[in-house]
Formats: C-alpha cells, structure tokens, sequence
C-alpha cells in the first residue's frame, strides 16, 4: 500500500484526495519493483555505455550492437515471490515477460538463460518448487521455440521460503530498425493487443514489493499471472510482422503494473488519454481499476498512425489476436483515463512515473567472515559430499527438460558458457554469481562474479560484449542488507570497468524474505553476460593431454562449498586480477581445452573430466583441492610448451578412468563409480524420491 508519508506528499501536490484508480497505479508504480526508489541512486553509479551500446537501460530491452548487420536485444528480470506462490505459472510467466522485452524492441528471441535459487533439497517443499519451476520454464521455452542455453542452479537454506527465479532473454534485430517504447507523436492511437485481459495478476508489482506470509500460497495466489505459451507465439511472429511494414511507432510489453505501467511509462513523453472501456476484456463486469492494473499475460501496447491502424490490426487478426484501440497520445502531460463515461484518473504522467521519491539509508559495514578451521574429517568422505552437493553435481536432470537445438543456432550448452551461431561469428552467453562469497564480502565477491562469467567466456574464446543483472535482495530497510546492496552495486560497476564492459540492463528484486522461515536470502546479485568470439566448437580434453594450472590465487574458503558441507569458515577471496583473461581467450581459439576454476574448487574442475586424471599437486590438501579463489584455470594440452609464457604448473594428465591424486603426503583415489555416483545426486534424488 502507499505509505502515509507517500500519501500526504501526493495529496499535497494534487491539492484533493485520490481517486481508486490513482492510489492504485502509485501503488504499483511507485512501488520498489517498479521505482526503484530504493536503487535509483546506486543504479546511476554503474557504466552504462559503449561503443557498441546503441540503446542502454531505460526501455524494455538494451540493444548492443553485435556486427554490422546483427544487433542484440538483451534483458533481465525476475519472478520470484510469484515461483514461490505457484513456481510452475511463477517460472513460466516469468519467461513469457522477458521475452515480450525482447519483441517490443522488434527482435526476434533467439536465447535463454535462467539462474536459480533454492533451499535444500532434502526438504519436500524445495523439491516441489525446484521440480515445477524447472516444468514451467522448460514448457513456455519449448512451446514458444526460444532455447535455453544456460542456466545456473544454488541451493542453500536462506532460500527456503523465498526461490529466485531470474530469466535472461536475447534476441537480434537489426541495428537500424530495431523499436522503442517511447511515444513519438500525439493523435497517434494506441492499440493494445494479444490476449484479453482477466483479473490474473492484479496488484503484481505491489506483491512483488513486500516480503512472503506463512499464508503466501493462499492469500497471494489471485497476484500470479498465467501464461499462455502459443500465444505468445502468435504474438511473436505477429509483432515482427507489423514491425517489418514499418508502420510500429512504439512498442512496450504488459508487465509489472498492466496497462497502467505500460500505457504510463510508454506516453510518458508527452501523455495519454486512455478509454478503459474499449479494452477487450475476459472477464465480466470488471472495474477500472481491475482493467488498468490486472497483469494478464500475452499483451502488448503500440503506438499507431491513425492511417495505419487497419493495415497493422489486419496482421493481427491474420494471427487470430484480439486488439483494441484504447485511446491516444496527447500534447498534455497528464495520464488520463476515463470508464463509464467519468474521468477516474487523471495526473501529472511525470509525476505518476519518475516521481517516486527515492530513499538513501546509512550505510555502514557488516563484516561477516569467521577464522578458518582445518575440517576434522576423512578427505575422500569430503571429496564425495562436495561432489554430490547440488551446486556442483550434474545438471542434466534440469538440462534434459529444456529443448537446447530449437532454431538451429546452438553450438554449445555445456562447459563453461552457451555459444550460438550468429552469421560467421559465435554468440557466447554465461550466468551467475556466487552468493555465500557475497555475503561475506558484497564488494569484492561481486566484482567476482562478474569476472567469472567474463572467464567462461573466455574459455570459449569470447570478448565480453555487455552485462545484464538481477538485484536480489532483502528488504532495504534493514541496514545490514542495504549497505551489502551498495556494495555489491560497486563491486559490480568497478569489475564492469576494468573490463571495459557495459551494464546495459537489468532488474531490482528486492524484499525477498520470508515471514514463515523468518528468513533473508543471501544478497544475490545475479549476472548475465553476452559476448563475442570465432565459431568454434570449444575443445575437449584428450586422454593422455597434459593437465596445468594456470594462474595463481591465495586460497580462500570462506563462503566455499566446502565451508558449507564442513563448516570450516575462512576467508572469500580477493578480487580476481583479471590480465590473464586475453591470455586464455587467445588459448582457447588456438584449440586448447581450457576451464576456469570456481565452485567446488579444483576438485569439482578435475571431476568434469569423464576420463579421469592423475594428478600431483602441492600444499594443504583442503586449500589446493576446495579453494574457490577466482583467476586460475585448468587445460589440457598436448605440449606444454605450447603455452608461451602463460604462468603454470604441470599437474597431472588426463586418462585413467578414475580421480587419482597425490597432495604432498597424502593420497587420494576416488573411482569413476563413486564420482558419477556422486555427481549424479540431484537426478537420484529428483527421480526416486
């Protein structure tokens, strides 16, 4: 709701009291998801532009320029407190957003990635959310032909009573034609389009702006939206149709806040005048408020000559969509609206969409990191439980619902990142971040996790073209959480610059905690990464290769998998020196199978071997064997030599079958049998329990 201190403000600048429908749209419009109030301030910090960058944050989709004659169109959002209420309609209507970003702009959805988030799944409910989010996003990805091509899974307690669910959708379009979702030209006519409109979703942005009840999956369950994946195909191909005529002015997607967000923020560079009785509608006797702020899925909003209104609602027909002409643009700068033949809003449409007021807090430190304890434990009985955590296990119980080879551009999904053909060149994508490092230190482990997708692109040779993010938090008012907020936004912006990498897009979840767990998630501030390198298929290890190290990094276990599974505390590590990154992307397009080192440390890197190794190494076992410290990485070469003066350390060779290592004194053998018995405990567990 609007807080009284919003209330007064609003009420003093109107000098009368607010219709329903008003309070309603300040409600979602100026709520956190929709505002960014809390945000705005840090948001402004971070490096938005490039020379590739041709249309940065602020539309429904980025777009970056990926070659003469391809453009991307890229976003990011988040769907969680909806995942958490009903995860299969949540999961899936949480696709079906982000790419109806990706159409506005007029770009054909070629990409998925989706990062997720949940409690353990020793517990019943958390297998439930995992399996049906997993069902939701894989059935709207199939039936509407987009793949999913990479994704990234993090299972810990803190997400029990609260999954996130973080989509990130490309698509490509041309670098000169692609679209906008700014009005351009008053008594143009706005036409929404596609599905109809029912009470589903109503008061969206509001719930997804406070933290979840015990109560969440009953009371909340009228705030999910569901969707309708073959519409949204017709909706595709139907929008890239009108697009091609030429006759689109503007174009914006129904998301957050229905069609009062869409019709708002899209006329918000003049104003509107919207009939809301003209709405086609699924539902009877709705009322206006219902009708502007229901988040029914499938809709999109264009701007239209009145000439052309007949030529473009042709080709929807053609696609057996529905479409009214809703009102339109005007030279005032009110949003206007009327039902029944009364006016029931009208406001200043700058103050109804930019003027949220925004909130700055004090920030001050929260240290986190405890000392580090050697585990009291068997080694080999360690090795297996890191192994079989579901962070670092096998991944196909999940990969295998998704259909990867749609359109035939998809190269790769495994290893490190998804490449895609695109023209003679690869599209490269990688997703992620590391959590419990972040909670420790938001800073630097943001900063890594930004350098970690820019190494898994680089271990398929790709330059990084531009970041895209998900800010999960908890609620801002605390101020621990705010201060790892503004940490980690800093981290994220100097990484970005080192790289020389732009942040063009992305999402603020925030408030995801949990009344029934009295739980905060771990500060979760999901990347997702598009780059650029040759079309090649990325090399694999050859029995016999010769196994190095490449880079150095002092170890670091706090925040580790092995932290989880022992206890064992210590420190995250430092910020990666991110100069040997050119040295491996110049190796991995010379065709040398290389792999950067992270969870699960070298242990979980020498397992993805299914040849197995045998390998010598140096020092502590517990550090050299579950260290995650970013900036090193792991190849397999024919000849050393070949190398040049890359810095390493012959460790070992490929072959053998099982994992055999020698750590100074000690001894280790786990065969192949115990290491895919391990790493393949999320699919035993998914489908025998």
């Amino acid at each position: 709701m609007v807080s009284a201190g919003d209330l007064a403000y609003l009420e003093g600048q109107l000098g009368r009291t607010l219709t329903d429908l008003e309070l309603a749209c300040f409600d979602n419009l100026w709520s956190e998801h929709c505002s960014y109030r809390s945000t705005k301030a840090l948001l402004k910090t971070l490096p938005t532009t490039g020379e590739n960058v041709l249309l940065g944050p602020g539309d429904d989709a980025a777009i970056v320029r990926f070659s003469e004659g391809i453009a991307l169109a890229i976003g990011m959002e988040s769907h969680n407190h909806p995942s958490y209420v009903d995860p299969y309609d949540g999961a899936a209507t949480g696709v079906g957003g982000i790419v109806r970003d990706i159409i506005s702009m007029g770009a054909r959805p070629i990409a998925l990635m989706d990062p997720l988030y949940f409690g353990p799944l020793d517990d019943e409910k958390n297998r439930y959310l995992f399996e049906h989010v997993v069902q939701g996003i894989g059935d709207y990805g199939n039936c509407i032909g987009v793949p999913v091509v990479r994704g990234e899974l993090v299972f810990d307690e803190d997400y029990g009573g609260n999954p996130l669910v973080n989509v990130v959708c490309v698509g490509i379009v041309d670098p000169d034609s692609y679209l906008t979702a700014r009005v351009k030209k008053p008594g143009n006519r706005l036409i929404l389009y596609g599905a109809s409109t029912g009470r589903d979703g109503l008061g969206g942005a509001s719930f997804a702006s406070r933290d979840l009840s015990e109560d969440a999956e009953a009371e909340d369950r009228p705030c999910v939206q569901v969707g309708d994946p073959y519409t949204e195909k017709l909706l595709i191909e139907a929008t890239l149709e009108m697009k091609a005529t030429g006759k689109i002015v503007a174009c914006r997607d129904l998301g957050a806040a229905g069609l009062a967000g869409a019709s708002s923020e899209m006329s918000s560079t003049f104003g509107a005048r919207i009939v809301a009785d003209h709405v086609h509608l699924r539902e009877q006797r709705m009322n206006e408020v219902e009708i502007l702020l229901a988040e029914s899925q499938e809709r999109m909003l264009m701007e239209v000559a009145p000439e052309d209104v007949s030529a473009l609602t042709t080709i929807i027909e053609k696609y057996d969509l529905k479409w009214s002409d809703i009102g339109e643009v005007i030279p005032e700068n009110r949003y206007i609206v009327t039902f029944n033949g009364a006016t029931v809003c009208d406001l200043p449409i700058d103050l109804l969409v930019e003027g949220a007021l925004a909130e700055t807090r004090e920030v001050s430190p929260y240290e986190r990191e405890t000392p580090y304890t050697a585990p009291a434990a068997d080694l080999k009985e360690v090795c297996l439980q890191v192994l079989s955590h579901p962070d670092i296990a096998r991944k196909d119980w999940v990969s295998r619902q998704y259909d990867h080879d749609v359109q035939l551009r998809t190269v790769a999904v495994g290893g490190d990142a998804g490449l895609l053909r695109l023209g003679d060149e690869a599209l490269v994508l990688s997703c992620g971040c590391f959590p419990r490092q972040i909670a420790l230190r938001p800073y630097e482990g943001t900063a890594n996790s930004v350098y970690e997708n820019a190494a898994n692109l680089a271990c398929l040779g790709a330059d990084p073209l531009c970041i895209v993010n998900c800010l999960n938090f908890a609620s801002p008012v605390h101020p621990e959480v705010y201060w790892q907020l503004s940490r980690a936004v800093a981290g994220m912006g100097d990484m970005a610059r080192a790289l020389a990498t732009p942040v063009v897009g992305g999402n603020v979840s925030l408030y995801n905690e949990s009344d029934e767990f009295d739980t905060q998630i771990k500060p979760t501030p999901s990347i997702g990464m598009a780059g650029k390198g040759p079309l090649v298929r990325p090399a694999a290890p050859v029995v016999g290769d010769t196994l190095v190290l490449i880079g150095e990094a002092e170890p670091a276990l706090g925040g580790s998998i092995l932290d989880v599974v022992t206890g064992c505390g210590g420190s995250a590590p430092a910020i990666a020196d991110i100069t040997l990154l050119p040295l491996v992307r110049d190796l991995a397009r010379s065709g040398v199978a290389v792999t950067d080192i992270s969870a699960g440390g070298l242990l979980a890197t020498l397992a993805g071997l299914d040849d197995g190794c045998m390998a010598t190494l140096a020092g502590d076992p517990w550090e050299v064997l579950f260290s995650e410290a970013p900036g090193r990485f792991l190849a397999a070469v024919a000849d050393p030599d070949d190398l040049g003066d890359l810095p390493y350390t012959v460790i070992g060779t490929v072959g053998g079958g099982d994992m055999a290592m020698v750590i100074g004194e000690t001894r280790l053998c786990i065969s192949a049998g115990e290491r895919d018995e391990a790493l393949d405990s999320i699919r035993s567990r998914m489908m025998f329990e």
